[in-house]
């Protein structure tokens, strides 16, 4: 990406990345300009303006799998909710020291 950049012809994409590195758990974002960083929740494009503040008031270290899953659909209703070109359907990760499982697509409930 930084090469790319570099020479006037970025990708114009934004990277969510995850996992377990010695031990430790990590959640970061690159953007299409090569900005990095690590945090306890992050988000690309308009969820950054939308949904981060809601992450931030919500989240905390104690949060089960169960009430972040809750807490995620209620960010991405709201993104939903405030742009009609998006769709109602998402996936979840889950990332642990023994691996990575992903939920099959499903729909949100929306209450128009």
């Amino acid at each position: 990406m930084y090469n790319r950049r570099n020479k006037f012809n970025p990708l114009w994409n934004s990277l969510v990345l995850g996992g377990v590195k010695k031990g430790e758990k990590y959640l970061g974002t690159v953007s299409m300009i090569g900005v990095n960083f690590e945090d306890n929740h992050v988000a690309t494009g308009f969820g950054n303006h939308l949904a981060r503040p809601i992450l931030r008031q919500e989240w905390h270290e104690n949060l089960s799998f169960e009430d972040g899953v809750k807490l995620l659909e209620k960010c991405m209703r709201v993104l939903l909710y405030r742009d009609r070109s998006a769709i109602n359907k998402l996936q979840i990760a889950k990332i642990t020291e023994e691996g990575m499982t992903i939920s099959p697509p499903y729909s949100l409930k929306t209450y128009w």
